[in-house]
């Protein structure tokens, strides 16, 4: 299994980076987890066109993370795209979607033109789905965003991912023994509600027990830091083995 960094930027495209994406790639199945704004360039950036695209797994409602769904959708549709496409969402995911898309594409009819099966997920409780099994934990990040952590096994391999949040020991818990731990780390040494500083996050690394950790979702505090950061830090384009 691969996984490749599409984006591994925040919000604001800080130091020119892509907004969150990362696609996993198995013997299987191609899976998206999350699908920022700019995730579409991203992804043909890598050689990739949405037709290696399986299931989207999205941990919460912000623009960086699930905006640019509406431009995959249109994407798939020209293609003339049959093959099921599936979005894996907290609760509302369909409903949410859809709003986006009539507001940047108003009056065009994208969602009954593709084969698309939404699957909402509930907190702390495992989702079997065609590949793959998820567990999502609630994490704090925007209420309204219902943020969550995502761990996903694919083919006896585990990844977890933060999500956007500031620190809770739910961490402890999502990432234990994961073949590959994603951790947000927004800021060097700042510290807000919703994100997590890497000057925090080092304190807690002696309980933290997965076998590979990577880093993401920089602001330039971090950027302008990375030479003080001892831990694997992601990049556009990275390619890991899992």
């Amino acid at each position: 299994m691969k996984l490749t960094v599409i984006g591994c930027g925040d919000a604001f495209g800080s130091g020119g980076l892509l907004n969150t994406c990362f696609y996993l790639q198995s013997e299987k199945a191609g899976v998206l987890i999350d699908w920022g704004a700019s995730s579409l360039p991203g992804l043909k950036l890598r050689g990739l066109t949405v037709d290696d695209i399986d299931i989207i797994v999205l941990s919460h409602f912000h623009g960086d993370h699930y905006g640019g769904v509406p431009f995959l959708l249109l994407d798939a549709m020209s293609r003339g795209r049959t093959k099921k496409i599936t979005i894996v969402s907290p609760p509302g995911g369909r409903e949410r979607i859809s709003a986006l898309l009539d507001l940047l594409y108003p009056g065009t009819v994208i969602i009954p033109k593709l084969n698309i099966d939404f699957i909402e997920y509930q907190s702390l409780e495992q989702l079997d789905i065609e590949n793959l099994s998820l567990i999502a934990y609630p994490v704090i990040h925007s209420e309204g965003a219902l943020p969550h952590g995502l761990r996903i096994t694919m083919e006896g391999k585990t990844i977890s991912y933060s999500g956007d949040t500031s620190w809770t020991d739910v961490l402890y818990t999502l990432s234990n023994d994961a073949d590959l731990f994603i951790c947000e780390c927004n800021f060097y040494s700042t510290r807000v509600n919703g994100h997590i500083s890497y000057e925090e996050l080092v304190t807690k690394l002696a309980g933290l027990h997965c076998k590979k950790m990577l880093l993401t979702h920089f602001d330039t505090e971090v950027l302008n830091q990375l030479s003080k950061i001892n831990l694997p830090c992601a990049a556009d384009g990275l390619e890991i083995a899992i």
